[in-house]
């Protein structure tokens, strides 16, 4: 399994990039945000995804572990596949795509060129469900009030220090799980 590439751009092709590691290049389908970054020439760090199928085998890239985690998340919704899920997190921020799916936001899902209303429907039932079943397994501990935003956080490719964070500075709110992660999204955007 290949999870990251450092190595030289030698190609940039309109949905991929040609990344030269010890001799060999690896083609890395991305979003054109990542391959807007990228300079022909230049060293690169890209987070990658191997897709290994009966059929064929892919890179896709990403430039934080942030943009993997919720692709690899949307890989999990039935009917959504790797390029479908690449032009998700390539069209907004994570964080904006993660209050999306807490908001109930079926337009910034359908704003994507190959979401329509149903798959967006189902991507957001099918990822809320996950959340809540992180949030449910993480919160058991009754000193932890927090733990399930936590958890839920955690789920969403957040690192354990940058939920811990976020959590920590909504502990106070009151309400629904929905509405403490809701809130803890809006300050781990808040911060960046």
């Amino acid at each position: 399994m290949i999870g990251s590439l450092r190595g030289e751009v030698t190609r940039i092709g309109p949905d991929h990039a040609l990344v030269e590691v010890g001799g060999i290049g690896y083609r890395v389908v991305a979003g054109p945000v990542l391959l807007g970054k990228l300079r022909q020439g230049a060293q690169a760090h890209v987070y990658t995804h191997h897709l290994v199928r009966e059929d064929q085998q892919a890179l896709f890239g990403f430039a934080s572990t942030e943009e993997l985690a919720f692709f690899e998340l949307l890989m999990t919704v039935s009917q959504v596949g790797p390029r479908l899920a690449l032009a998700i997190v390539s069209a907004h921020p994570v964080t904006k795509l993660q209050l999306g799916i807490i908001g109930d936001d079926v337009d910034l899902f359908t704003s994507v060129s190959g979401v329509g209303r149903k798959t967006a429907q189902r991507i957001i039932l099918e990822l809320k469900e996950k959340v809540h079943a992180a949030g449910i397994a993480g919160g058991g501990a009754s000193g932890a009030a927090d733990s399930d935003v936590v958890a839920a956080l955690e789920s969403l490719g957040y690192t354990a220090s940058e939920a811990r964070r976020a959590a920590g500075a909504v502990a106070g709110t009151d309400g629904a799980l929905d509405a403490r992660i809701k809130a803890a999204l809006q300050e781990l955007a808040r911060a960046r």
